[in-house]
């Protein structure tokens, strides 16, 4: 069993910036693959990045990819997503998730996610 909690959503202006935490516990960390995504209002949930398990390497959406960055500090169990040139668009409710046992190419499907935290609000205000 895997436990996970987000912190650091907020309001900001566009064009500004917000870093998300996502702690994990209850797993070796390194191993687990951690994936943000994100649900606004009257959409789907959307994949946004991921740090893969036992590697850290990170995947991004388009949409994000050159603005925001996912960080992972094995020490502290946690996985950030620094979020720079935000645009209203960005405007969510941002989940954390995790897996120990997810694949490379199911990465950005967030059914195969078997935790999820109770997700935080970002607003990007124009």
């Amino acid at each position: 069993q895997v436990e996970v909690a987000e912190s650091g959503g907020g309001l900001v202006q566009a064009g500004g910036s917000l870093r998300l935490s996502c702690a994990a516990s209850g797993h070796t960390f390194r191993a687990i693959t951690v994936g943000w995504f994100r649900q606004a209002p009257g959409k789907e949930r959307e994949f946004v990045a991921a740090s893969r398990g036992n590697g850290g390497y990170t995947y991004y959406a388009d949409s994000v990819k050159g603005r925001f960055t996912v960080s992972r500090d094995n020490a502290n169990n946690m996985v950030s997503l620094q979020m720079n040139s935000l645009k209203p668009e960005d405007t969510a409710v941002y989940y954390c998730a995790a897996s120990t046992t997810i694949i490379l190419s199911a990465l950005r499907n967030g059914n195969q996610y078997n935790y999820w935290g109770q997700g935080t609000q970002v607003t990007v205000s124009s």
